[in-house]
């Protein structure tokens, strides 16, 4: 019998979307979630991955699992690739190419963000990002095989840009993964090999800004460098990535326009992030026009202008300059789709605007030293460490995921042995590529 409920689409297995499905789960609509992954993944832990501490399987939760108490809810493996706002169908391609259609009646779109290159899409072939489970494999396969090719060369200066790591960009992510390659060569493979130090590895953080981490206090901010200063990061501030390739990186100063070229083999990127490809499409059919990064404005109840049925979350929309973080896209997704529950159950002015609850930021810099601030609450050192893994092991989705998360981090800590150390040989280039 056809189900003659509702229909709300969401697109995205994000926090976003995971979150407005969690919302809807006893709404009495139908629901269909609709991702080009399998998984939601937890990616404020994407570099641990990549740096082998912790293995995919620990920050990925498959999607069927995660929401199998969700009795009116199916999921869709796709990607939204087209959208007719007028007919509420939404085109989504599967990953042989071929497409399909879904309807709706109500729409939640929280389909993300991805790495941008700013209109430098060559770098991709040979910096990968930190958005996907693709990309922190890559990441580790660089970073594990460069040690391995430095072990076989002869001399000291053939070795050294194998051993040499450019990060580019100074936000949360670089300054995590920037740390975590540091640590992870001189803790846990300082002495592992018979023909390197791997204690001698150069990481070098590329930041355009004044400090690193500029969305913390500068207090914090302040002490985040000393971290990384302690702990063997070389920090270049004032200064862009302009050209990159196989085996050098090219830096310019902001100011003096000088360049610098640096010989590295492994070039690694979190400079920026911006709209996937469907808000083209989705601002193409409603009519408006894309903010920064190709962000979505969406009205403070979190629906596009003319179209009360479709709601963009997260990321990918643009609201009174509320940051890309994960907070903030499970809240506006559990608050669209509340509003869209309130609208099914007929209640009088349903839609409410969006109200967003800063509870604070977290980086990790190094071992027992983190980064927490929320609101006049600003830790760092140890402190801020305990803070910050009880926020991750918090809203890391799945019990099991929880359990195998602190089983690693605890033998890290004892041993400082990182076990995630298999690489794999895959076109690292895949996962950017739209299915189509």
């Amino acid at each position: 019998m056809a189900d003659s409920r509702p229909h709300v689409l969401i697109i995205g297995g994000g926090f976003g979307g995971v979150y407005a499905a969690r919302r809807l789960k006893r709404a009495d609509v139908r629901v269909t979630l609709l991702d080009r992954g399998t998984s939601h993944v937890f990616q404020p832990l994407l570099y641990q991955c990549a740096t082998g501490l912790l293995s995919e399987g620990e920050i990925a939760s498959p999607l069927r699992h995660l929401l199998r108490r969700n009795k009116n809810l199916s999921v869709l493996l796709g990607e939204a690739s087209g959208i007719d706002a007028e007919k509420r169908v939404v085109t989504a391609t599967r990953f042989d190419g071929s497409t399909f259609e879904v309807d709706y009646d109500h729409l939640i779109v929280a389909a993300g963000m991805r790495q941008s290159y700013h209109g430098n899409e060559q770098f991709a072939m040979y910096a990968p990002g930190m958005k996907t489970v693709d990309d922190a494999l890559a990441i580790r396969r660089k970073i594990i095989s460069s040690f391995e090719i430095a072990e076989t060369l002869p001399t000291a200066d053939l070795r050294k840009p194998w051993l040499t790591f450019v990060v580019s960009g100074g936000g949360p992510t670089g300054v995590e993964l920037a740390g975590q390659i540091r640590e992870m060569a001189t803790r846990a493979l300082s002495k592992e090999f018979d023909t390197i130090d791997p204690t001698e590895a150069d990481v070098i953080l590329v930041h355009g800004g004044e400090r690193v981490l500029e969305s913390f206090h500068p207090k914090l901010s302040g002490k985040a460098q000393k971290i990384l200063d302690r702990i063997g990061v070389r920090t270049l501030l004032g200064r862009h990535v302009t050209d990159v390739c196989s085996d050098y990186v090219v830096t310019t100063d902001k100011k003096t326009k000088a360049t610098e070229q640096i010989d590295a083999h492994t070039i690694l990127w979190t400079a920026g992030v911006e709209a996937v490809p469907f808000a083209h499409a989705l601002a193409e059919a409603t009519g408006v026009t894309q903010g920064r990064g190709g962000t979505i404005p969406v009205q403070p109840d979190l629906t596009i202008a003319g179209h009360p049925t479709i709601s963009v979350v997260g990321d990918v929309m643009s609201l009174e300059q509320l940051p890309g973080v994960a907070e903030v896209a499970m809240q506006s997704g559990f608050h669209a789709a509340g509003n869209i529950a309130r609208v099914v159950e007929g209640k009088s002015n349903p839609r409410t605007p969006f109200k967003y609850r800063d509870l604070g930021t977290a980086a990790y810099i190094a071992r027992y030293h983190a980064l927490l601030e929320s609101g006049p609450i600003r830790l760092s050192g140890f402190l801020g460490w305990l803070g910050w893994g009880g926020i991750h092991i918090t809203f890391l989705a799945g019990t099991r995921n929880r359990a195998w998360t602190l089983a690693s981090w605890a033998t890290t800590i004892i041993g400082g042995s990182r076990g995630e150390r298999a690489i794999t040989y895959g076109d690292p280039d895949t996962a950017r590529r739209p299915y189509a």
